[in-house]
C-alpha cells in the first residue's frame, strides 16, 4: 500500500483547523462556580463548604479544574485563601459572626494552552448569624488555661441579665470525636456553673478544639458563646522551686530547676526578678532561656525569684507561671552568705 500523502493545500487546511481550535480554546470564558452551600454537622463552627461546577465547563475534557476559596476568618479578622481540586472544603467559623465565602474557578490544560486561568468573577455566599437566644445574656470572659500541660480548665462568668433559674451547659468537639460531647466535670460559683475541668480527659494539641457555652431558662434559651482554640497556646507552667544561690566572689551564681511535669524544658523561657538594697533599690527583670544566671552583686542584700512561660518557638501564646518563693543573700567584705529571708 502506498503511503498516504497530503498536498500543500491539504496541509494548510489541517493547520488552519488546528489553529482555529486553539484560538477557540484560548478564548474560552472561565465562569465561577455555582450553588455554594454551607453544611453544619454540629461541630460547633467547623463547617463544610460545597459548590458545583459551572454549567459552561461541564463538558470540557482534558481541562483540569481547581478552585480558589476565600473565607473571612472572624478569629484573625482577615481573609484566608486556599486552592483545592475538590468541590468541598471544611473551615472553622465563629457562628456568632457573619459567614462570608467566595469561590473562583481555575482552568488549565489544552483549553488554556496549559496556563491556569482564573474566572473573572467569584460566587459569594453571605450567611447572617442565628438570632436564637436572648440578646445580651451570653456568658462573659470565657477563657481556658492548660495547667502545666496536664489538665485543662475553662471558666466563664454568668451574664448579670440572665434570668433567674437559668442553667448553663458547655459542649466541645475536635476532629478525634465523632460527635459533640458535654463538659465532663462542671465547676460552680455561688451555685451556678462557672467552668469546666478536663482533669483526666485528654484534649489533643495542635488542632482546633471547639467550645460552646449555652443555656436555658424559663424565659427561653440563652444566647450561646463559641470559642475555638489550640490548647498548646494556653499553657501555664507550674511555679518552680526556690532558686539556689551558690557562693561567689562579689558575684551571684543563681540556679533553679524547671517544674516537674510534661512541659519540655527547652520550651520554657524565664524571667528573673532581682531586687537589692543598692542605690536604686528597684526590681530589675532579666530574661533568659537558661536555668542559671551569674550577676554582679548590687548593694549588700540581693533577693531573687523566677517564673516561666512557653517560648514563642513552641507555642503561639502562653501564660506566666506564678513566681517561685524568693531567696536572698547578704554580701559582707566580698564573701557571700546563703542566709535566706
Amino acid at each position: 500500500m502506498l503511503p498516504f500523502k497530503l498536498g500543500h493545500g491539504a496541509l494548510l487546511m489541517v493547520f488552519s483547523i488546528i489553529a482555529m481550535e486553539e484560538l477557540h480554546c484560548s478564548a474560552i470564558q472561565v465562569d465561577p462556580p455555582e450553588e455554594i452551600k454551607i453544611i453544619d454537622p454540629d461541630h460547633l463552627g467547623h463547617l463544610e463548604i460545597t459548590w458545583t461546577l459551572p454549567a459552561s465547563l461541564r463538558k470540557l475534557k482534558d481541562c483540569p479544574k481547581r478552585y480558589r476559596v476565600e473565607y473571612f476568618n472572624a478569629y484573625s479578622q482577615s481573609w484566608d485563601i486556599i486552592q483545592t481540586p475538590q468541590r468541598t472544603y471544611s473551615a472553622q467559623f465563629d457562628l456568632m459572626k457573619e459567614i462570608r465565602v467566595r469561590v473562583y474557578t481555575l482552568l488549565s490544560g489544552r483549553c488554556t494552552n496549559n496556563t491556569w486561568i482564573k474566572s473573572g468573577n467569584f460566587t459569594e455566599l453571605v450567611q447572617k448569624p442565628p438570632s436564637s437566644g436572648r440578646h445580651g445574656n451570653a456568658v462573659k470572659d470565657f477563657g481556658c488555661v492548660f495547667h502545666n500541660m496536664e489538665h485543662m480548665i475553662c471558666k466563664w462568668r454568668k451574664h448579670p441579665t440572665s434570668p433567674a433559674n437559668s442553667q448553663l451547659y458547655m459542649y466541645y468537639w475536635h476532629k478525634e470525636l465523632q460527635k459533640t460531647e458535654e463538659c465532663p466535670k462542671y465547676l460552680f460559683t455561688n451555685g451556678d456553673r462557672s467552668g469546666c475541668s478536663f482533669t483526666g480527659k485528654a484534649l489533643p494539641d495542635f488542632t482546633n478544639v471547639n467550645f460552646c457555652v449555652n443555656g436555658s431558662s424559663p424565659e427561653g434559651p440563652l444566647r450561646p458563646t463559641y470559642k475555638s482554640l489550640q490548647i498548646q497556646n494556653y499553657v501555664k507552667p507550674d511555679a518552680t522551686n526556690k532558686p539556689i544561690l551558690l557562693p561567689g566572689d562579689a558575684r551571684i551564681n543563681l540556679r533553679w530547676r524547671k517544674p516537674d511535669g510534661k512541659v519540655p524544658g527547652h520550651c520554657l523561657e524565664w524571667e528573673v526578678d532581682h531586687t537589692s538594697d543598692g542605690p536604686q533599690n528597684k526590681s530589675e527583670p532579666i530574661s533568659t532561656m537558661h536555668t542559671s544566671l551569674t550577676l554582679p552583686a548590687v548593694g549588700k542584700k540581693n533577693c531573687f525569684r523566677v517564673r516561666s512561660k512557653m517560648h514563642k518557638y513552641c507555642a503561639a501564646g502562653s501564660f506566666w507561671s506564678e513566681w517561685s518563693p524568693q531567696t536572698c543573700t547578704i554580701f559582707e567584705q566580698n564573701t557571700t552568705s546563703d542566709t535566706e529571708f
